[in-house]
């Protein structure tokens, strides 16, 4: 079942474009990682399926048109932009008071268990938590909405790498089930490389890569070759080339990788490397992606 499906999805500002005929679909339990330089056209996506903006081309959310039907797609949907959302006056046990009094598929004893699982005191109000309990809080408010479509915008930004190995451990553990969905956009790849199960690369308002990730682990090897057979694996043409500690490493699109096992040492790239390799240039040298 589609949860999300575009066609010709097109938006500009001025003469910016900033969405140019992109065509997607999302099915229905799937976690889509929506990777792009900034100015990529992310953020105008996302706004389009959350009904935040006016669009051309055909978009359907969960069967809906989101800027017409906004009122009643919300009630099927939970979005995180930025921790840094949550006002800083409000106290924990206001903020689960506020969601329980406008979502009415918020599950307030569901909330309190997550946040039992950490040194949250219901009591503290948001700004005498650091930023990685208020991730912990967001995600705990969101978790215990029956939502079928989770849409996340960068929601790991500022947090170090504990907190944001445990907000993905949360969402997979606590969260995901066959029945949501997730669409998530972040600079920080490497993190969520084992949360995916589908991944989209969009520059300059374009889809440029659309597949699953198993289609990812077997189309796309990494070669560290072995210096006396470079020659060899460039004629089998790689995408990319780089140096690593005096080695040559060559990325490659569709070659058998027991072909390439017998040049080097080959492994699955990651999400950063492939998107150097696909829009390096394109994106000025992937600005905006970290590894």
């Amino acid at each position: 079942m589609s949860v999300i499906e575009a066609r010709g999805l097109r938006k500009s500002f001025g003469a910016t474009i900033a969405l140019n005929d992109v065509n997607l679909r999302v099915d229905e339990g799937r976690i889509l990682g929506l990777i792009g330089p900034n100015g990529a056209g992310k953020s105008t996506a996302l706004n389009a399926i959350l009904g935040l903006t006016e669009y051309q081309g055909e978009l359907r959310v969960l069967g809906r048109d989101p800027w017409m039907e906004r009122d009643q797609l919300m009630r099927d949907i939970c979005f995180i932009s930025d921790v840094a959302v949550l006002p800083r006056w409000i106290r924990v046990s206001q903020a689960l008071d506020y969601v329980a009094g406008v979502h009415p598929r918020f599950d307030r004893s569901k909330a309190e268990g997550f946040l039992a699982k950490t040194d949250i005191h219901r009591a503290s109000r948001v700004r005498e938590l650091s930023k990685g309990m208020v991730a912990q809080l967001h995600l705990a408010l969101v978790m215990a909405i029956d939502a079928r479509l989770l849409v996340l915008d960068e929601p790991t930004l500022g947090l170090d790498i504990l907190y944001r190995k445990q907000f993905y451990d949360s969402l997979l553990n606590d969260y995901f089930d066959r029945t949501r969905t997730i669409l998530l956009t972040t600079h920080q790849v490497e993190d969520v490389q084992y949360v995916l199960t589908d991944l989209m690369f969009i520059n300059r308002g374009r889809i440029v890569l659309d597949c699953s990730m198993e289609e990812f682990e077997s189309r796309y090897v990494e070669l560290t070759v072995n210096p006396a057979q470079l020659a060899t694996a460039r004629a089998l043409k790689p995408i990319r080339e780089r140096q690593a500690l005096g080695r040559s490493v060559l990325l490659f699109d569709h070659v058998e990788r027991q072909q390439l096992a017998a040049l080097g040492d080959v492994r699955t790239p990651s999400i950063s490397d492939l998107f150097v390799a696909l829009l390096g240039d394109k994106a000025g040298t992937a600005q905006g992606v970290t590894q």
